[in-house]
């Protein structure tokens, strides 16, 4: 398995396997159940949630694209505001106040002091099962053991929880709201 760093020239292909990657997520589905709107919107929510990674060195590509992931070094973040919109924008109006109060909630987990935020890692579904996520993990968590840090994340699809688990990551609550998939916040202790 090959991992590598990816730059701008890789975000296209990046951002295509995060986007079949998620099409199988409780969240992501639930927040865009209409496929066509899913497709059109999902490549926008990937740039906002992670995409300074790819201008920091810290997203990763797998094995001509079978997987990647979005990594945020300490100090930078998602880009909330336009995360937000996008999903007010899109979102069904049934469910609007409750992805407020999710976004809400995961602002109440999320570190305060620094520290190696992970908003996306997903692998192409034909490639699930064979190590992909695993090796994507090890090669990033490289750079967090080497500054120290802590790491965290929301796992939003319980499938994925103990491959999280066995790097190390805990989880540390549960955010649910309304009729909304439980999204599971994860802390990984500095190693």
């Amino acid at each position: 398995m090959t991992i590598k760093k990816a730059s701008a020239p890789h975000q296209a292909g990046a951002i295509g396997v995060l986007t079949l990657a998620f099409s199988v997520d409780p969240m992501a589905r639930w927040s865009l159940p209409d496929p066509e709107s899913y497709l059109a919107i999902f490549p926008s929510i990937v740039k906002a949630f992670g995409g300074s990674a790819f201008g920091k060195g810290t997203a990763y590509i797998a094995n001509d694209f079978a997987g990647a992931a979005l990594w945020l070094p300490p100090g930078v973040r998602s880009d909330e505001e336009s995360l937000k919109r996008l999903f007010d924008e899109n979102t069904p109006g049934a469910i609007k106040e409750d992805m407020q109060r999710i976004f809400e909630r995961m602002e109440k987990f999320h570190p305060t002091g620094p520290h190696w935020y992970l908003p996306m890692i997903g692998v192409d579904p034909v490639y699930q099962g064979v190590g992909v996520g695993s090796a994507l993990m090890t090669e990033a968590l490289k750079a967090v053991d080497r500054d120290g840090a802590i790491a965290y994340l929301e796992s939003s699809n319980p499938g994925n929880i103990s491959l999280y688990q066995r790097h190390g990551f805990e989880v540390i609550g549960e955010i649910q709201s309304g009729s909304s998939p439980v999204l599971r916040p994860m802390l990984r202790r500095a190693q």
